[in-house]
């Protein structure tokens, strides 16, 4: 499991550790916010067409050749810049990391359901979740101290050798799980399968997580500023959002598979954490950003895991890949969709009505969720 744990890893700190770097560069690498933009979206955007695709395929050779594959493209991509180091191949190697990306993680979920049983799901899903974790939140900072001692092409160089390393620990540790024989699927058989709320609930989830997330980290420091909170203060509230994240998921994963929590039940808290986190970051001042950070990590730390094991034991183990490729495409929408939903309300009104617009969202969410449960007494 550890190299599936570091294949996370890589995945959110490739992703974090340079978006947070590029706009601090200058001269002819990104010479406007419209290449800073161009830039940021090229990684999540390959991310959005090929997962899927890459999910699928890892359902019809095995995951396992998929994930070396997508490591080792991801080594390649990264090793373009840091070899050229010319705007051009700047652009060419962050669609490169973002497709092999597409590749290496739903494979990695893949793998993690498929080399645990149902009932250690939650631990192996809420483990998994941590090192990304640690990914998105160490890579802004050890990506700005590589860039900081030695340029952006140290930090590309960083990530060409993490590639290759996690590349060859997966090839050694990782044993061979092979496909597994299944029907003919026709694009209505998929088209119902991924419209199904079995699958269509928990991958709601997952995007409402990701959104309340993304927001909480891009958005806090603006709340923080505008309270006239300096950026240790401002930092350190995103720092507490990830530590309850991180510190959440195992212990989420472990009190599933022990039967002290239930999927819906726990979905349906985080979702409610997760807005109350939104609501206390419209009050003004630092406890409001702290507790706005502390619930939105609690709750999504909560929803991240149960979400993926959802997904596992619903899914047919020969059609894993392409659903934790499907998966993370809503998350990805998440990802997106919350900054932009937030970005916008804030533009035209203020700050606050974007936090209240995603709020009610997320109950809406947890609503839904309470109403499926209701006429089964769940």
């Amino acid at each position: 499991m550890w190299p599936l744990y570091a294949a996370g890893f890589t995945t959110a700190f490739g992703a974090h550790g340079i978006a947070a770097s590029l706009g601090g560069l200058s001269g002819d690498a990104v010479t406007s916010l419209i290449v800073l933009g161009g830039l940021l979206a090229l990684y999540d955007g390959a991310e959005v067409v090929l997962k899927p695709l890459f999910g699928t395929l890892a359902d019809r050779v095995g995951a396992r050749p998929v994930l070396l594959g997508g490591l080792v493209a991801f080594a390649a991509a990264s090793a373009l810049y840091a070899i050229a180091g010319s705007p051009g191949w700047l652009w060419a190697a962050r669609l490169g990391q973002g497709a092999a990306a597409s590749a290496f993680s739903p494979s990695a979920s893949a793998l993690v359901a498929r080399l645990n049983p149902a009932a250690g799901q939650g631990r192996a899903f809420g483990s998994y979740g941590i090192y990304k974790s640690i990914g998105y939140t160490l890579g802004p900072l050890l990506g700005g101290v590589l860039v900081w001692a030695g340029g952006l092409r140290l930090l590309f160089a960083v990530l060409t050798v993490l590639g290759a390393a996690v590349a060859v620990w997966a090839a050694v540790a990782v044993p061979v799980v092979p496909p597994l024989p299944k029907a003919r699927q026709t694009l209505l058989d998929l088209a119902r399968r991924l419209a199904d709320p079995v699958f269509l609930a928990p991958t709601a989830a997952l995007a409402g997580a990701t959104a309340a997330l993304s927001v909480g980290v891009g958005f806090l420091p603006v709340s923080g500023r505008a309270a006239g909170l300096g950026t240790v203060a401002t930092g350190a509230a995103v720092s507490v959002l990830a530590a309850c994240a991180a510190l959440v998921q195992p212990r989420a994963g472990r009190a599933l598979d022990s039967g002290r929590l239930t999927i819906p039940g726990g979905i349906t808290a985080g979702l409610l954490l997760a807005a109350g986190g939104l609501g206390c970051a419209m009050l003004p001042g630092l406890t409001g950003v702290l507790c706005g950070a502390a619930l939105i990590g609690i709750g999504t730390g909560l929803i991240t895991p149960l979400g993926f094991a959802a997904l596992a034991t619903t899914t047919p183990r020969e059609r894993l890949g392409q659903t934790m490729g499907a998966a993370e495409l809503g998350r990805e929408l998440g990802d997106a969709g919350g900054p932009l939903l937030v970005g916008g309300l804030a533009a035209a009104f203020a700050l606050p009505y974007g936090y209240a617009a995603l709020a009610a969202l997320l109950v809406a969410g947890a609503a839904l969720a309470i109403a499926r449960r209701a006429p089964d007494g769940g």
